[in-house]
This record gives C-alpha cells, structure tokens and sequence, in this order.
C-alpha cells in the first residue's frame, strides 16, 4: 500500500499562507503596545533587522509567517481590550483632548524639557499658524521644535502610510472582530491636536517589560552567566557577541517617549560613502596624532594619561535628526548639524598644542564634521583668540540636538559606573563592547543594518577627538607641558597633574597608563 504520509505533508505545505497587515500597520500595532523590534525578534527567534525588513518593504513566508501572524493578532486583539476597558460600560466616554482655541497665539513657547534639554540652548516648542515641512518626513507640520518644523508624534510622520493602510487592518490571519473594529475607529478617528505642553505621566504601555534600561544590561549579564554555568570567559565572550543587537535594543528602550524622532536610514550624499569597497569616504574627523617637537631644557618626568570612556562622552553631542540637506554659502546655524567643506585657519601653535584639525599634510579645503567645526569657531572666539575663524564653503547639515542620545549615554554610563564599583569585570566588558560596536557598526556595516548613519558616526569619533583636544588645552591653560596627544584617550603631560584632572576609572576621570623619563633633545623617552 502506498505511503500517503509525505503527500499529505507536503499537500499540508502548500496552502494558503497566513494573512498580515501592511508594513505600516505592523509596525503600528508594535508601536501602540510599546514593544522594541529586538522583543519582537527574540519571541520569534529572529534578528532586529529582520523585524525592521518585514515592517518597510520584504515579507516573511512559511512557519514564521504563521507565527508572526498570529502575533500581531493578538496585538490587535489585547489594544482592542485595553480600549474598550478604558471606560466602564454605560459610563460616559471620555472627552478627547482638548484642542488649542482658536484665539490662541499662533506661537506660544513652552519651557523646555529637563530630562531632554541639558545644553542650556533651549529647545522650545511653538505653533504655527501655517504649517511648514517637516525636518524629518517633508511633510507639513504643524509645531516648531528648537527652531525648526517638525511633527510633535512620531506617528505624524507616517501619515503617507497609514492613509495607504486604513483598510488593512482585517489582513490580519483570523482577527477578532472586535480589534479590527477598533483598529478601524483608531484609523477613522481624526488626531487632535497635541497640547503645547509636556504630558502629565508616561503613556501608557501596553504588557510592556517592567524592567528599565539598566536592568536589560544587568539581566542579560544574569542570564549570560547562567547560560555558562558561571564560566566568567565564556559569559564575556557570548556578551561581546551580542552586543551590537542589544546596544540597539537598549537605545530603542531609553528611546520611548522621547520628543524627538529620528530618520534611521536616510539619502546620504555622496561624500559621506566610501570611495571603494575598502576605502573611506570624505570625511576628515581631525583625529590628534602629535608629539611635541622640543621639550624645555632639563630632564623630565613624563606621565602618560588615559581618558576613559572616550566614546562613551562623546555620546553627548549635536546629531542630526533628519536627512542632511545641502546649504552653501551660509553661516553657521548652531540649532543645525552635519559635515560642512571649511578652509581651516592658520595654527600658529604647534610648538606647545596639536592642530584642532589634527595632523594633515595636504592644504585647502576639507569636509570637517560638527564638533571639528564648533571647535575651531570657539577658539576663534574672543574667550580663546587663538586662529581665525574657518572659511565655510558649503554644508549637509539637519535640525539637531545635544541630547538625542543623552538617556542612552547615562544607561550605559550607569552600568559601567556600577560595575566598577562591584568588581564586576564581565558587566564592564559588555557595556565598553556596547557603546564602541555601537558607534563603530553605524555606517556602512553588515554588522547593523538597523540604523546607517555614517554621519552620526564620523560625529561621535570628531567629538570624542575634540574632547581630547580640549583636556590638552586645559593641561596647557593650567601650566603643565602637553608632550604628546593620541587618537581619543592618550594624553602625555609634564607637571602635576593632579591639580588639573580628577583620577579614577570614572567617565570624567583619568588614570595613569605610564610614566618615562624625557629630555630635552633625546626625542623619544627613556
């Protein structure tokens, strides 16, 4: 008799594949119930980017299209619940937010943020009367944020997507009536204004985690240790691994409810990709590379420091928000970021402090990032008086803040800081991993396709080379002999330095990393 087993299996196979939603409707529901794409990736056993795929423009198939299905019904359904159970039944319904009245001012500033806003900048809210486009999407926005037009709801930048997928919520595999009924009141239902102000609370997360960023650091060290049987080498390893997909996760945590939204993969103009496969592009970030040429007479003792957290400070600096649009022949906006094409001025310091631009043999124009240029303009300023300012040709610049990635920089700053404190090598491997993947894989790496901003990464690098810059000119100011400046984290000095700089293993610290004999006219150490 034959063996029917493998027909009926393989007829099984071939029939119909599980219904989903459009990709913006996917990402809506994982939005609405305050979930990050890597949770959604661990549950189904995928990485965050294949996430991030099936939410732009590729499909899933086979079983875990099933099941990504079936996920996202019961997204659908649980939101469906929630709203219903937000008004007791026969109760009145609650009123929908109040809108601005109409005699209103048409720009009416707002304070700024404290947990957003530490630059002292301001960066204010206002209304407009007539809207303008959107720094992020193009699209027309009602509000100006730190100057520029932006939509205060991430959502807002969407509105070509969700018009397209109003009516696909049904898609769905087998979705509860009742949730694709209130999905399609929340689509018909037209968004009121957002009031000028911040809101009283968090929103409200829908069977979100109740763990904050911290905790994700330190359960993922529990469970990497728990996993190794306690085997420290083989938990660190496994950590350093992962860690790129879980820097992401934790920046889409300290991400929620943040005011401002982010373009993830942007139009990036040509200076900004590599010339060939191997080479570089453009972009010179001005990294220091510089030993002083003669050292005073007599014999010295030199004491070699080592920055720490170089990259891990230099999460705190201006980044674009938006997709980079060319300017030419503009002065410098300081509510703007990206790379701009200057002539540097003159250095007339050279015997006793590095170039801000760095080492660079070649005259005449160059691309310099952000911190390169606000670096060169305040020792231009009547405080420092040092050179003149540079000459700016033409820039690729967006609306910026200080502060995009400030929450991120404290979750990882804290856990470093806590396990410094514990001993905890395991934990301070995987967060130094973190943050150095992190700024490293954001251009044009197969390592992080979930967000390619190579400008923001030249960014961070030239401000992190500024910050370097800025200690050996402290050093200077404060009467010790700057010998030798390197890369990110290396300072020489002659002097006590410890009037000058705190020592430690604290971000703001520093510490010995070694210390030689010099003269003048030997060159190198003894």
């Amino acid at each position: 008799m034959p063996d029917f087993d493998a027909i009926d299996s393989l007829l099984a196979a071939v029939g119909p594949e599980a219904g989903l939603p459009a990709p913006g409707v996917r990402r809506e529901l994982r939005e609405q119930a305050r979930l990050s794409k890597a949770q959604v990736a661990r549950a189904l056993g995928v990485s965050p980017s294949t996430v991030a795929g099936w939410e732009g423009t590729r499909e899933p198939s086979g079983e875990i299209r099933t099941r990504y299905a079936y996920l996202l019904d019961g997204l659908a359904a649980k939101l469906a619940v929630e709203s219903e159970s937000e008004s007791e039944p026969g109760s009145e319904p609650e009123p929908d937010p109040v809108q601005e009245p109409e005699e209103a001012p048409a720009a009416a500033a707002v304070s700024p943020d404290p947990e957003e806003d530490g630059s002292g900048e301001g960066d204010d809210v206002e209304s407009l009367a007539v809207p303008e486009p959107c720094v992020l999407c193009g699209r027309p926005a009602g509000s100006r944020v730190a100057g520029f037009a932006q939509h205060l709801d991430p959502a807002d930048c969407r509105a070509v997507t969700r018009t397209a997928s109003q009516a696909v919520p049904q898609a769905v595999a087998a979705p509860a009536p009742e949730a694709a009924e209130a999905l399609a009141r929340q689509e018909a239902t037209p968004r009121t204004a957002r009031p000028s102000g911040r809101s009283q609370g968090p929103a409200r997360r829908a069977f979100q985690e109740p763990s904050g960023p911290a905790d994700l650091i330190g359960e993922a060290v529990r469970a990497a240790l728990s996993e190794h049987q306690g085997d420290v080498e083989a938990a660190t390893a496994a950590l350093l691994k992962r860690a790129i997909p879980d820097a992401m996760r934790l920046l889409d945590e300290t991400r929620k409810g943040a005011r401002y939204d982010i373009v993830a993969h942007p139009w990036i103009p040509d200076i900004l990709r590599k010339q060939t496969s191997r080479g570089a592009d453009q972009i010179w970030e001005a990294r220091p590379k510089w030993t002083r040429h003669e050292l005073p007479p007599g014999r010295h003792e030199v004491t070699a420091l080592d920055v720490n957290g170089a990259y891990l400070s230099a999460l705190k600096t201006h980044l674009p928000l938006g997709q980079l649009e060319h300017s030419a022949g503009l002065a410098h906006d300081r509510r703007r970021a990206g790379v701009h094409l200057i002539t540097p001025p003159v250095w007339e310091h050279e015997a006793v402090l590095p170039n801000p631009i760095g080492q660079r043999d070649e005259p005449g124009p160059l691309w310099v990032t952000e911190p390169t240029l606000r670096l060169l303009l305040r020792l231009s300023g009547p405080k420092y008086g040092l050179c003149a300012p540079p000459e700016i040709h033409e820039s690729y610049t967006s609306g910026a803040t200080e502060n995009l990635l400030e929450k991120f920089r404290v979750a990882l700053k804290d856990a470093r800081d806590a396990a410094i404190a514990a001993g905890d090598e395991v934990t301070l491997e995987y967060v130094k991993a973190m943050y150095s993947k992190f700024v490293s894989t954001m251009g044009e790496s197969n390592y992080n396709r979930e967000l390619y901003r190579p400008d923001w990464m030249h960014i961070i690098r030239s401000q992190a080379f500024a910050n370097l810059w800025m200690k050996a000119l402290k050093a200077h100011d404060e009467g010790l002999t700057v010998v030798r400046a390197m890369g990110t984290d290396e300072l020489h000095v002659i002097g006590d330095w410890r009037r000058v700089f705190a020592e430690g293993r604290g971000v703001t610290e520093v510490k010995v990393k070694d210390a030689y004999a010099a003269a003048a006219g030997t060159g190198e150490g003894e």
